[in-house]
């Protein structure tokens, strides 16, 4: 494993690296990705909580048959993600080899997951994470399972893109911010902001059973993979300690009662998550031991539903 400081640092603040492919896949507009059922490989770690946003939409849209998947190994070095056997579709072992099959002049410092694989065309179509959903929900409606919830309605949007940026801000990237910060006017800074969002959403919960529109929506998933990591790593790996999940009765309520349904618990795996993080951010946690705890239990009751229907 590398020990190395992540290279996107300014100033002793993390600055996430930006996307490199951003291509999309559309329903019937002019583009060279048609969505097609079966022509589309979504590659994952179930230790990412981008990627982790990425499998419960599919889940929960019922796409399972129409955009195959592909899972690395919770454990990255040096050389990136790797699938623990060669994926069967596109032959890859890491998957930076996806990466310079499809820009072979790629220089960004990490290969990321989620992306989207075209076996058509041999190329990555996107690693664009915050559009991923959002592309599953809008441009493969054809293909929706016939339960499906629709999870970025129109006239919501607004509201749930509005919130997303401060969920994503705050709380998503803010724990990286947080965790991974050299500095210590960085590290307080992100934690204040990440608190003060956090507080503020628990309010948002008190008489919500969710955050938008009390329907489940995109809002949703984006917030849960955060919630998911956040006792089991983010407080104590990362050092975002001022609260734990638990602590929060609406958030740890709402977090319990997504958990409950299979599109989320079903893709919530705390053994390959602690894994990742513990034993890959070496220079945070040099030995790369894997604390046994916490002992949470995140299938206890929740009295969500007298919020609202399910």
């Amino acid at each position: 494993m590398t020990s190395d400081v992540p290279k996107e640092m300014k100033a002793g603040r993390f600055v996430r690296q930006p996307n490199r492919f951003t291509g999309r896949i559309t329903a019937d507009g002019p583009g060279p990705y048609p969505a097609e059922a079966g022509r589309y490989r979504l590659l994952v770690s179930y230790a990412c909580p981008w990627a982790h946003r990425s499998m419960i939409v599919r889940r929960l849209l019922g796409l399972e048959d129409v955009i195959t998947l592909g899972v690395v190994d919770p454990l990255r070095d040096e050389r990136g993600w790797r699938f623990p056997e060669p994926d069967p579709v596109t032959g890859a072992s890491f998957l930076s080899e996806l990466y310079l099959a499809t820009d072979p002049g790629f220089t960004g410092k990490r290969y990321t997951v989620p992306c989207v694989w075209d076996t058509t065309t041999g190329r990555l179509v996107t690693n664009d994470f915050p559009n991923i959903t959002t592309m599953f929900e809008t441009e493969f409606g054809a293909f929706h399972g016939p339960d499906a919830p629709d999870l970025y309605p129109e006239k919501l949007r607004p509201e749930i893109d509005e919130l997303n940026e401060v969920v994503y801000t705050d709380v998503n990237n803010g724990v990286y911010k947080a965790g991974l910060a050299t500095q210590q006017d960085a590290y307080e800074e992100a934690v204040d902001a990440l608190f003060t969002t956090l507080d503020g959403l628990e309010e948002r919960l008190a008489d919500r059973r969710y955050l938008v529109g009390n329907r489940l929506t995109e809002a949703d998933v984006r917030l849960y993979p955060t919630l998911a990591r956040f006792d089991a790593v983010y407080h104590g790996h990362f050092k975002c300690d001022l609260r734990r999940l638990i602590d929060y009765p609406n958030l740890w309520g709402y977090a319990r009662d997504l958990y409950s349904r299979p599109a989320f618990g079903g893709t919530t795996d705390f053994d390959q998550i602690k894994r990742h993080y513990y034993m890959t951010h070496k220079f945070i946690n040099p030995s790369g031991i894997v604390p046994k705890g916490p002992v949470l239990d995140w299938m206890a009751p929740h009295d969500r539903a007298r919020l609202g229907p399910a």
